[in-house]
């Protein structure tokens, strides 16, 4: 999978792919991260992207011009699965959506700043809204991050254990169930037998009860979509 990512701060996006996971999947060749500092297409040598909004208001606006060149310019090299859009206003990320991004082989992502980018990118070149949450963050290089991470983690390889990411919260709409480790008995904090029996059909059949409990508990509109 390639991942171009559009941003006017590349350098926020330096560090959460140098580490862990995504630096290994890139090691690994099953994934390439690139970032495109958005300046290199501005309309002058000032470097703008950026200008007032028609009808007045506060916040400037990211503008059509930089934008649309590099777009284009980054599409003229490869066909793109999706061109995403990081906002607020998007469809809220969840794990049904990284499952199906994980397909993919080739994407676009613009990171906003200010008040957002012209509409008429959304409208024209923009294949797929996304929000990480009902909340507004300074731009979309943190938000990117995490998408890239929840999508990355999923591709064939990458994951030590290829059953690993099968079992995780939100996986058959279902959080995960709870987790121990050694020792057994700590502080007279017992691990649940069934754990212990080395039964894996009793494992199985706990693990799924113990979802179905925690989901009830935490996230009961999981179980009714």
């Amino acid at each position: 999978m390639r991942i171009d990512i559009i941003t006017v701060l590349p350098e926020l996006l330096k560090s959460p792919f140098e580490h862990s996971i995504m630096k290994r999947a890139q090691a690994k060749g099953l994934l390439e991260v690139h970032t495109h500092n958005l300046r290199k297409w501005a309309i002058n040598k000032q470097g703008q992207i950026d200008d007032y909004q028609f009808g007045g208001g506060a916040g400037m606006v990211m503008m059509c011009e930089p934008l649309v060149n590099a777009i284009e310019e980054l599409s003229a090299e490869r066909k793109y699965d999706e061109i995403i859009y990081l906002t607020p206003d998007g469809k809220t990320l969840d794990q049904k959506t990284a499952n199906a991004l994980s397909l993919k082989e080739n994407m676009m992502i613009i990171c906003g700043h200010y008040k957002g980018i012209d509409e008429r990118i959304r409208i024209h070149f923009v294949t797929k809204e996304i929000s990480i949450g009902d909340y507004v963050l300074s731009g979309g290089e943190l938000a990117a991050a995490v998408l890239v991470d929840a999508v990355g983690r999923l591709l064939p390889g990458v994951l030590n254990d290829e059953t690993s990411a099968l079992f995780d919260s939100f996986q058959d709409n279902l959080l995960a169930p709870p987790v121990y480790t050694r020792p057994a008995d700590f502080r007279g904090w017992k691990v649940p037998d069934v754990l212990l029996s080395g039964d894996p059909k009793k494992v199985d059949e706990w693990r799924h009860d113990e979802a179905l409990k925690r989901t009830g508990e935490r996230r009961p509109d999981l179980l009714n979509e």
